[in-house]
């Protein structure tokens, strides 16, 4: 008898440690959700739509997108860090998700450590817009302008602690100059505020901006990333003014879920994302909303991640902003 159960409790040990590779090799038996920590109809809403498509045609399962907008995309980050560890709770991580929780002084997971970084979707520089009559063309003008007078030259931005608003934080600490920060609620309103001859100088998105700067309502000064963006070729670079060495802002998107998945679906959905994003027509899709598609490791993914924490930890510190 004592044999049978040795030889039992054997048999059930060893049907336990078959079981996880063949969860993994089975996955998705069910649908998947995708969390959205920002509204519909913004960025990491469309870039997470176009993936979420692609990804249910190819698992074969619903792939469902839940949008969890508030607190500066920490709401959408809870959901996902409180998840289950199966794999069937994802979501689309941005720039914004990691620059809010260095903004914040309470916050109910760790920015990094709390998640499984699946991969890298696409990045995207943001766009110095001024109005069409400002006197300053150029970033080199701008700069110049700001060490003559100090304080004299606003930028708005569509909150405190957003990256937008950091960006240009980044900006003065690099170029060496103290510009006037007035934060708004929204893009919109910080737009509004600047054609209004209310704010001098706008850091935003290509995406939210780009039509603007096209129909002539906004010029255009550079591009924050330290690559040109494929949407908006003519635009050079706040490096190539030759005045703000080292510059280089994107906001990014990607795929993360809870910190415990296992490993072999970690590598299964990087393996369907990475393919997805080779894929000529949904790379079109991308780069029609102002990004540029990248593609990583999970690993690389989340040396990344880590490094932007990093940094902009560093720029509120030097920059002196308080957490609230």
């Amino acid at each position: 008898m004592r044999l049978r159960t040795i030889t039992m409790a054997a048999a059930c040990v060893l049907a336990a440690g078959l079981a996880k590779p063949a969860a993994a090799q089975d996955y998705p038996n069910q649908s998947i959700k995708m969390i959205i920590s920002f509204g519909a109809g913004g960025g990491s809403d469309i870039v997470g739509r176009i993936i979420a498509q692609r990804m249910q045609e190819k698992l074969g399962q619903p792939v469902v997108v839940e949008n969890r907008p508030g607190a500066g995309g920490l709401l959408g980050n809870e959901a996902v860090a409180s998840a289950p560890k199966d794999g069937y709770t994802l979501g689309v991580q941005t720039a914004g998700q990691i620059i809010t929780p260095v903004m914040t002084k309470v916050v109910r997971f760790q920015p990094v450590d709390s998640f499984e970084w699946i991969g890298e979707i696409a990045v995207a520089g943001l766009l110095v817009v001024v109005r069409p009559d400002y006197p300053y063309k150029d970033i080199k003008s701008l700069v110049a302008a700001a060490k003559a007078e100090p304080g004299k030259i606003v930028f708005g931005s569509p909150g405190f602690g957003a990256t937008q608003h950091l960006a240009a934080e980044l900006f003065k600490q690099v170029a060496g100059v103290n510009m006037l920060h007035v934060p708004y609620r929204t893009t919109p309103e910080a737009t509004t505020a600047l054609l209004s001859k209310n704010t001098d100088v706008l850091f935003d998105t290509v995406t939210a901006l780009l039509g603007q700067v096209q129909s002539g309502q906004l010029r255009a000064l550079a591009v924050t990333s330290k690559d040109r963006d494929p949407a908006a070729p003519d635009v050079p670079t706040v490096v190539e003014s030759g005045v703000v060495p080292n510059y280089d802002v994107t906001t990014w998107y990607g795929l993360y879920g809870p910190k415990g998945m296992p490993k072999p679906v970690v590598a299964k959905l990087n393996k369907v994302l990475n393919e997805i994003l080779a894929e000529p027509e949904t790379k079109s899709r991308l780069t029609k909303t102002g990004v540029i598609v990248k593609g990583s490791t999970p690993e690389a993914w989340a040396e990344f991640v880590a490094a932007e924490y990093k940094k902009w930890s560093a720029v509120r510190e030097k920059a002196g902003l308080e957490q609230r």
